[in-house]
């Protein structure tokens, strides 16, 4: 069968909670702190902010410390589909949102993701003590996903670091209207869900924080902040 032939290719009826991990502070900040030393100026602040926003961004109670009650489904959901770039089944025309079953199918991917694109984009490649710190967090995805874990050994291309191939098949499976699919993780056992559309997603809850220090040529993953979980 030759690669992106979609004859014999079955859907994946998905309908559970998937993890997604991104960059994130583990504490959260004021966003008006840096206006007034005082709260009480932070809270005016927040009061104008919420009496400019149309009414999709209000709740029935908002919270004073964090008012933006939509900002987890922008940060978990939304922002691969505003912000547009390249990655295994996308070559930048589309936005596509991943998530993992597993927690650590996300940690391995990212982790590679990391050292090999945003770092090694920066020139830091090299650098022997650096962090970051990562948001986990679930949502929920309700979707016919084009099935391609059966395809796993006879494309090979589905994993290579070549996305050449990966994003002819995304390119064509969007363009005929497929909400996604359903394949093998690249850099860890496990499996993905590469996402075409912000419309089969929801529920975005927070699970975890995570930070990933590259020292000594290994990174070490830390959910706790003073306790190794693993190391890559």
């Amino acid at each position: 069968m030759a690669f992106a032939d979609l004859d014999g290719l079955t859907l994946k009826n998905v309908e559970q909670d998937l993890f997604r991990n991104i960059v994130s502070l583990r504490q959260g900040q004021d966003l008006f702190d840096d206006l007034s030393d005082h709260p009480e100026d932070w809270r005016s602040a927040i009061n104008l902010e919420l009496a400019f926003k149309p009414p999709f961004y209000e709740s029935e109670q908002p919270v004073i410390d964090r008012p933006f009650e939509d900002a987890a489904h922008f940060s978990a959901i939304q922002f691969p589909f505003d912000h547009i770039g390249q990655s295994r089944f996308s070559a930048g025309k589309f936005g596509v949102w991943y998530g993992s079953e597993l927690l650590e199918t996300t940690v391995y991917e990212t982790v590679y993701h990391w050292q090999n694109g945003l770092l090694a984009d920066a020139g830091f490649q090299n650098i022997n003590d650096v962090k970051i710190e990562r948001r986990v967090y679930w949502v929920h995805c309700e979707a016919a996903l084009v099935n391609l874990l059966p395809m796993a050994k006879t494309w090979p291309q589905l994993t290579a670091n070549d996305y050449g191939d990966c994003q002819f098949l995304g390119n064509k499976l969007h363009r005929q209207g497929y909400p996604g699919v359903w394949t093998s993780s690249a850099r860890y056992i496990g499996t993905n869900a590469a996402v075409f559309t912000p419309k089969v997603l929801s529920k975005p809850r927070d699970y975890c924080y995570l930070t990933y220090h590259r020292v000594n040529g290994r990174v070490n993953v830390y959910r706790d902040p003073d306790t190794v979980w693993f190391s890559i």
